[in-house]
């Protein structure tokens, strides 16, 4: 079982948040959703400037199993996009919370639904 890092929160969709700073957050999936998707082979990630909305599909992840979309757990504009992970997708799976986050987001609006370390983590177990 994957550790969830305790100063995140997280999405039912697997998509995990950082603390904003100056009203910046960053986003990435879960060791758990990059488990289930084994290998990842593809990223495509928003466009710097563009606006997501919070439990939309803004990007996709592609592995040796599976096609999935990449949701926001926010809605914000896209202020940076890990072109490391485009460059290197593998990062998803070895990194998942450090080098291989996904996207930083201005956020504009925040669902009240997002889980801490400990409710996500039952949520998978469920």
């Amino acid at each position: 079982m994957s550790i969830n890092p305790q100063e995140l929160r997280y999405s039912k969709e697997h998509e995990w948040i950082s603390a904003a700073e100056a009203g910046v957050a960053t986003v990435g999936i879960t060791s758990h959703a990059a488990d289930a998707l084994g290998d990842v082979v593809f990223v495509q990630l928003p466009e710097v400037g563009d606006s997501v909305t919070a439990g939309e599909s803004c990007g996709e992840l592609e592995s040796t199993k599976s096609v999935s979309d990449l949701y926001s757990p926010v809605s914000g504009e896209v202020t940076e996009a890990n072109e490391d992970v485009v460059s290197d997708p593998s990062l998803v799976n070895t990194a998942p919370f450090e080098g291989g986050w996904l996207f930083k987001v201005r956020i504009t609006d925040e669902p009240a639904d997002l889980l801490s370390a400990d409710e996500y983590t039952a949520f998978i177990s469920g």
